[in-house]
């Protein structure tokens, strides 16, 4: 007979209540309750720092099946703020493994649910839209007492909105540090990036390492900045190029990371923005962003290239988007989910200067967008020719 599991339970602000078993650490977390659709990837999105103070429901059914390995990580630590899942397989099979899913969570301190109706959960943040919830995971032998179910809700509903938060300067790096990890590959791991040929310098508001592997991977010297670098400091550095990373929270907030990249711009180098980077850049031309119902948090978004009519299936992490509507004379789309019809993509008409709403890493996901870190460098080939 399997041991029993602890008791846990999921409160969202709105009142509703699901029981089920704690599958991580002890504990109670509070956070944004968000949906993501992907099939494959759960350690790199519980790594994802775009995560951060976000509570993950991932709707495939069965999570754990690979357990966990040293390097599929995104970054250093676990910036999810919780993970609900339906089940947890009783056996895991992968030839690189290290942990169980259960153990790195319990490991990271992370609290986590399963064992709940994922589908009907999934189904309120869609129609209502995503809110925020409680985790409350019980230690082994305590049982669940409408108490808890009270204190649940009451921290779910005293949680702050995600709009109006500024988390990029919480998850970005203090120190500013050089990066040369290629992409992995079977049989060898991950590369170094010995003889580069462009020095890109990189704004930290939560990026994750394979992005950072893309940039390397094709001759890219990274160097990592802060959030709140100034822009001043940034040029000091001769760079070829400027990349503005994802990130979590609200884009608006962010007023130093908005005056740095519209002062880099201005410069004419090539700048490239992802996800949070893409609000950013869109905010500093002059354009404006908004809250997403529920977001987009997958790995099966089809978007279009407007200038080429190419569908490509993409990963997504985001709760904001730009809205097109407020698009200055010199700021044109490229591309368009078609799930929807939101921006996902920008490019400047007056300087080398681009960005993309999804994550072209595909950490996890498809590798269709992937000729955008093409693109930027052809910018930094063309502006060095």
């Amino acid at each position: 007979m399997l041991p029993q599991l602890p008791q846990a339970l999921l409160a969202l602000a709105d009142g509703t209540v699901f029981r089920g078993t704690s599958i991580g650490c002890a504990g109670l977390t509070v956070g944004e309750v968000v949906f993501n659709t992907a099939l494959t990837g759960y350690q790199e999105i519980l790594t994802d720092p775009s995560y951060c103070r976000q509570i993950v429901t991932l709707t495939y059914p069965h999570i754990g099946n690979v357990g966990v390995n040293d390097e599929d990580v995104e970054a250093s630590k676990v910036h999810a703020a919780g993970l609900i899942i339906k089940d947890l397989p009783v056996l895991e099979s992968n030839f690189r493994k290290t942990r169980t899913l259960s153990q790195y969570l319990a490991d990271e301190g992370t609290v986590a649910i399963a064992d709940i109706d994922t589908r009907r959960l999934t189904r309120i943040l869609r129609t209502s839209g995503a809110q925020n919830g409680c985790i409350l995971a019980l230690p082994a032998g305590q049982a669940l007492t409408q108490a808890h179910v009270e204190e649940a809700i009451a921290k779910a509903k005293a949680a702050p909105s995600m709009a109006g938060l500024d988390l990029a300067k919480v998850v970005s790096a203090t120190q500013r540090y050089e990066w040369t990890q290629t992409a992995w590959r079977l049989g060898r791991g991950y590369g170094t990036q010995a003889a580069p040929r462009w020095h890109v310098v990189a704004y930290d508001f939560g990026v994750k390492y394979n992005i950072l592997r893309m940039l390397a991977e094709r001759g890219c010297r990274v160097t990592v900045v802060p959030a709140q670098t100034p822009a001043g400091e940034v040029l000091a550095l001769n760079p070829d190029g400027i990349f503005l990373s994802n990130g979590p929270g609200d884009p608006q907030p962010c007023d130093y990371a908005i005056a740095a990249a519209r002062e880099l711009i201005d410069t004419g180098l090539p700048t490239f923005g992802i996800c949070l980077g893409h609000q950013i850049m869109a905010l500093a031309s002059g354009a404006r962003t908004f809250k997403m119902k529920f977001g987009h948090h997958g790995a099966n978004h089809p978007v279009k290239d407007l200038d080429s009519g190419r569908v490509s299936i993409t990963s997504q992490n985001h709760g904001f988007a730009v809205d097109e509507k407020t698009l200055p004379a010199n700021l044109r789309p490229t591309h368009v989910s078609l799930f929807d019809g939101t921006l996902q993509g920008l490019a400047r008409t007056d300087r080398p200067a681009f960005c993309f709403q999804g994550h072209p890493e595909a950490s996890p996901g498809p590798h269709d967008i992937g000729y955008l870190f093409d693109r930027f460098v052809s910018l930094m080939e063309n502006k060095n020719a």
